[in-house]
């Protein structure tokens, strides 16, 4: 049912000239070549600019209770892991190396992890502490959020969630709404941004991530051994950065089916 709803709203979001067919990337050696439909009151700077004010509230509130991490080791492996995967992005999208990245790590047990439209990138300390990451194991992680950002999902999402609400309440509604759209793509960011991902999206940053690592010279297989370390913790109460990226073994099998395809690029990164 619900799955027939959602192709009934983006099915009236594209007839009403309302969605555009999109690839945000090019395939890579993973080959990752879907067309993703965009809603076109939603461009990707619009975006980008939402989510760049909620980052910086986070940030402010963080720095505000002492807890941005700027100076520590730890902060600084983090901004080293970023700096090299983000040389890599512009591999899968040229216009990512005009973004205005950013990266943070913020101390807190969570064990978290996020890059956002237009590429601002938030670290939990805790991922690292008890997981005990190696730098190889964080880019595994800040490989596949970042994919997510050259991707473009959270637009996605928000596409698909004003999709959901034109046939809901019928596109009249929708582009009718004047002052109050802004208060609509508001509520449809935080709807959108705090679902989890579905999984062609998740498949699509794994081997993004995947390949990202490997062209920055980091073993892609810590992915695999990141994903067993996240399954062990989260049994009893799961993480955080589980309820939006769950684990599988139909996913640890995808991964390792693409290690192969990358391999040749860790090494080639490596010499």
């Amino acid at each position: 049912m619900r799955k027939s709803f959602v192709v009934s709203a983006l099915s009236a979001c594209v007839l009403l000239s309302g969605c555009q067919a999109v690839n945000t990337t090019s395939g890579g050696a993973v080959g990752v070549e879907r067309k993703q439909y965009m809603f076109s009151m939603l461009s990707t700077q619009e975006v980008n600019q939402m989510y760049a004010q909620s980052y910086q509230q986070t940030l402010g509130e963080a720095s505000s209770k002492g807890v941005l991490d700027k100076t520590s080791a730890d902060a600084r492996r983090v901004q080293a892991v970023a700096d090299r995967l983000i040389a890599q992005a512009p591999v899968f999208r040229p216009d990512s190396a005009q973004w205005q990245w950013e990266v943070n790590l913020i101390k807190s047990d969570e064990l978290n992890a996020s890059c956002g439209p237009g590429g601002k990138i938030i670290f939990y300390s805790g991922l690292i502490d008890k997981l005990k990451l190696s730098d190889d194991e964080i880019a595994a992680v800040m490989g596949h959020e970042i994919a997510h950002a050259l991707r473009e999902h959270g637009r996605e999402a928000m596409s698909k969630a004003y999709g959901i609400e034109m046939a809901k309440t019928g596109a009249g509604a929708i582009l009718g709404l004047g002052s109050d759209s802004m208060a609509l793509a508001d509520t449809v960011v935080q709807y959108s941004m705090t679902l989890p991902n579905s999984r062609e999206n998740e498949n699509e940053a794994d081997l993004i991530g995947l390949e990202l690592a490997a062209r920055a010279g980091y073993n892609p297989n810590a992915a695999i051994t990141l994903w067993n370390k996240m399954t062990a913790a989260s049994e009893g109460s799961p993480p955080e950065w589980m309820s939006t990226h769950p684990a599988s073994s139909s996913r640890i099998a995808s991964l390792q089916a693409a290690i192969p395809k990358v391999m040749p690029l860790y090494e080639k990164a490596k010499k």
